[in-house]
């Protein structure tokens, strides 16, 4: 990630996912080949932004955000980024965003990068 991009405050594993999620791990990994999830390696492991997964479900607008952001050439790395890169027009991130009211405008500026 680069310097502007924020880090994630917290990393869940995969199995920590499937727990959390109460689904098969082989689920977990469906749901990122289906693009409805993002993982990136962290030392050695795929790991998934904590935020992004609300109590046992994965953020509502979230695989519609990712699906934009790979439409637009964007891999796990730099939609990583995109969604950690401070906006001050947001409320932070838009993944900070995506948890609140802002949601549908984060999907609105994912899909206008394709354009």
């Amino acid at each position: 990630m680069t310097d502007d991009a924020e880090q994630p405050t917290r990393w869940l594993n995969l199995p920590d996912i499937a727990e959390q999620l109460g689904i098969p791990i082989t689920r977990v990994h469906q749901m990122l080949r289906d693009n409805a999830l993002i993982a990136v390696r962290r030392d050695g492991v795929l790991r998934v932004p904590a935020e992004l997964v609300a109590g046992d479900n994965v953020l509502k607008h979230l695989p519609g955000v990712l699906t934009l952001l790979r439409d637009s050439g964007y891999n796990d790395e730099e939609a990583l980024q995109w969604l950690y890169t401070p906006d001050e027009t947001l409320p932070g991130t838009p993944a900070t965003a995506l948890s609140g009211d802002r949601a549908r405008e984060v999907k609105r500026r994912a899909q206008a990068l394709g354009y």
